[in-house]
């Protein structure tokens, strides 16, 4: 009997208690489906913005693109009194690498950091894709207008810096534009190769991949759903690590599982109209995205996507064939919807950016057991816990009790066997770090 009451007061709490913060509310306002819908359309009017195209052009090509890019930031980090650290960074990519790269080319992202007030070294990053590319994918001077693959996640990321730059954060928020994308993944290649060196501490990275069509090219015509991707544990996972899970779990409770979880549940919270489907995938089936440079260095990465695709319109010659019109061309950007996911990634930046550490050394304890018991090292910052668990088929995080003093808790009828774990910081201002799945077990 005691374990059904703990279970009712967790479902309880859930239910009534969740998280909000008026500001966010003010963030999704500030976001302008006009705007979007300007720069979508001057992206696309550099006519191609291949990776090998021009270069010294002011007016086509990748080059007159990264620069206006660049221009962008910079009068956002004017208007908020120069809040933006805005550069380029870039990586030289030799011809023999790849099959896409026929020459030597400079591929070059446009970085825009807003530093955090306490923690300037801790990232959460949104992404989006300057390069744009037709059918041949070496093409570098037929018209490619690019404008929902990937225009739309490009304008998404400096529209997001203008809804959150009026904002202090604790932690840091990069914006960034990559290139290279179409080539082999390059820029985000570069990019997580420089974080690296320059030892970022990434919370993650939310890749903004088409995030403007509405109709799929099977028929189905939605404003509301779209997708998160997210690998279930990193590649970079030691075989002991590998070994732990079979006996422990933990098969889709990685990093980028958790970051995918936090965007779902801060959709939920503050945007109830839409409909987030985590998809327990890194990438669609066989497909790439600019997240997977940075999972395959170890760091929490997801896209963020429109949930139906038409295919009729990515990566081809601009053309009329069968009565279809064939091309990824700006009539077939839905800009509202495009604003929607613009949204979802400022609220989800902002909770993450106002949010205190994750938790280090999460340990599990309660085998043989009538209750799980958990621990972990007090986080700066935080003024409470909340200690998560769910069904193990569930997807989401579906319960939770909070823990106002230690760092430590035993849930009382709750055995381990049933149930996934995990372990939040909560700070002050009710912002929530990610859930971290126990690493360690003790007795």
């Amino acid at each position: 009997m005691k374990r059904l009451v703990l279970l009712f007061t967790a479902i309880s709490s859930l239910s009534l208690s969740a998280q909000t913060d008026a500001r966010i509310y003010e963030i999704i306002e500030k976001v302008s489906a006009d705007r979007i819908e300007n720069d979508i359309t001057t992206l696309v009017g550099f006519g191609t913005r291949h990776t090998l195209s021009d270069t010294l052009s002011e007016s086509r090509g990748i080059g007159a693109a990264r620069r206006w890019i660049k221009k962008e930031f910079e009068k956002i980090s004017a208007d908020c009194g120069g809040c933006l650290e805005v550069f380029y960074q870039k990586n030289l990519v030799k011809a023999a690498e790849n099959q896409r790269i026929p020459k030597d080319v400079w591929v070059v992202n446009v970085v825009a950091i807003q530093r955090g007030t306490e923690h300037p070294n801790r990232y959460i990053m949104m992404s989006g894709d300057i390069d744009s590319r037709v059918s041949d994918p070496n093409n570098a001077t037929d018209d490619s207008p690019g404008a929902n693959d990937n225009a739309s996640g490009m304008a998404g990321t400096i529209e997001a810096a203008r809804a959150l730059t009026g904002y202090k954060f604790n932690n840091s928020i990069v914006y960034v534009g990559l290139s290279g994308e179409e080539q082999g993944l390059f820029g985000g290649k570069g990019l997580a190769e420089y974080a690296k060196e320059n030892s970022w501490d990434i919370i993650g990275i939310l890749n903004n991949d088409m995030i403007g069509n509405i109709r799929g090219v099977d028929g189905v015509v939605s404003n509301r759903d779209f997708r998160i991707f997210s690998e279930p544990v990193p590649p970079t996972e030691t075989e002991r690590e590998r070994r732990g899970r079979r006996f422990y779990g933990g098969e889709v409770d990685g990093l980028s599982r958790q970051l995918a979880r936090y965007v779902h549940k801060t959709t939920r919270t503050y945007m109830p109209e839409m409909n987030p489907m985590l998809i327990y995938r890194l990438d669609r089936f066989g497909r790439g995205g600019h997240h997977r440079p940075f999972n395959d260095m170890g760091f929490a990465g997801i896209r963020i996507m429109e949930a139906h695709e038409n295919y009729t319109q990515q990566h081809q010659d601009i053309r009329m064939e069968g009565g279809i019109q064939y091309g990824d061309l700006l009539r077939f950007v839905n800009f509202d919807y495009a604003a929607k996911l613009t949204a979802v990634n400022a609220i989800s930046l902002a909770s993450l950016a106002w949010a205190p550490q994750a938790p280090e050394e999460v340990e599990i304890g309660g085998i043989v057991e009538p209750s799980a018991r958990l621990r972990w090292k007090a986080v700066p910052g935080a003024v409470k816990y909340k200690v998560y668990w769910r069904d193990t088929t569930s997807p989401t995080w579906d319960y939770f009790k909070v823990v106002e003093e230690g760092t430590e808790i035993t849930l009382d009828g709750i055995v381990i066997d049933n149930y996934f774990f995990g372990v939040a910081a909560v700070g002050a201002n009710g912002h929530e770090s990610e859930v971290v799945f126990p690493t360690g077990v003790f007795r």
